[in-house]
């Protein structure tokens, strides 16, 4: 049987990488992407030949800049031979206050996070089209897009627009075969722990239902089911995995030892300063 073809971005660490270790596993070829990283995603590639065999090759890649996508789809698929899943991963989280925020992060948001997701999407659709290609196309989101939190409005307004945005792309390739859903991580831990080490991850964890944060192949596995013939009739959804991090709304009582859940009062540097002057 011919394997499977898929392009992972961002995928040198972190949850990116455990997509790219769930999908290898499950039998695809791959091609990631990385910004920075070089050395980590040249190992990532050397790791799943090893483990797994099959074809893998990294790319280079600042999806911020303009066409820098579709050209990254060109040549994975090149290089590939084909395309049967894109999974739009790539993507920086910044938290602003409405009252500090500047053009470049606002540009860097809307490019990285929504605009490059938009344009790989049409790309591989369009290359399936043109192939009868009946693939898959999955974005990760976050649990931000559901339920906001202070500073959040650019990076979560983003998320929710690719959650709402993904149901109606769905709508117009379902003629073609093609599914298109998303994954919405909640807190996820994305660096390794280290021997004996508890750290931020550990505590926050606490604080989730299922008392612990998620890890990079959590949301490799859900990329994978969603991938997969078993979830080939599920399309324009969003599944949330986060251990049930945002279904609790504020606590009804808190008892002693512990700290408001839920929501936080916003903070604003540029406040602060105005503030300052007025007093």
């Amino acid at each position: 049987m011919e394997r499977k073809k898929a392009v992972v971005t961002g995928a040198s660490r972190g949850i990116g990488k455990g997509i790219a270790r769930c999908l290898a596993r499950e039998g695809y070829d791959l091609a990631i992407s990385y910004a920075t990283q070089r050395e980590e995603a040249q190992n990532l590639v050397e790791e799943l030949q090893a483990q797994y065999g099959g074809k893998y090759f990294c790319f280079q890649a600042s999806l911020e800049q303009e066409g820098a996508g579709v050209k990254l789809l060109e040549e994975s698929v090149k290089a590939l031979g084909g395309l049967d899943l894109l999974v739009n991963n790539a993507g920086v989280t910044r938290f602003e206050n409405i009252l500090d925020l500047t053009p470049e992060i606002l540009n860097l948001l809307w490019n990285l996070d929504f605009k490059n997701y938009i344009l790989m999407m049409q790309a591989a659709a369009k290359y399936m089209v043109q192939h009868q290609v009946r693939g898959c196309l999955i974005n990760i989101t976050s649990s931000r897009g559901e339920r906001a939190y202070a500073g959040d409005f650019l990076y979560g307004g983003l998320k929710a627009g690719l959650n709402r945005a993904v149901q109606s792309i769905a709508l117009d390739l379902a003629p073609y075969g093609i599914r298109a859903n998303n994954v919405a991580p909640g807190a996820t831990r994305v660096r390794e722990r280290l021997p004996g080490e508890t750290d931020f991850w550990d505590e926050l964890g606490q604080k989730i239902p299922l008392e612990r944060c998620g890890t990079p192949e959590d949301i490799g596995e859900a990329v994978a089911f969603l991938a997969s013939e078993k979830a080939s009739y599920i399309t324009g959804v969003t599944l949330r995995v986060d251990g049930g991090l945002i279904l609790p709304g504020m606590p009804e009582r808190v008892l002693p030892g512990e700290d408001l859940n839920g929501w936080s009062k916003a903070h604003s540097p540029f406040a602060e300063e105005v503030l300052k002057e007025i007093h």
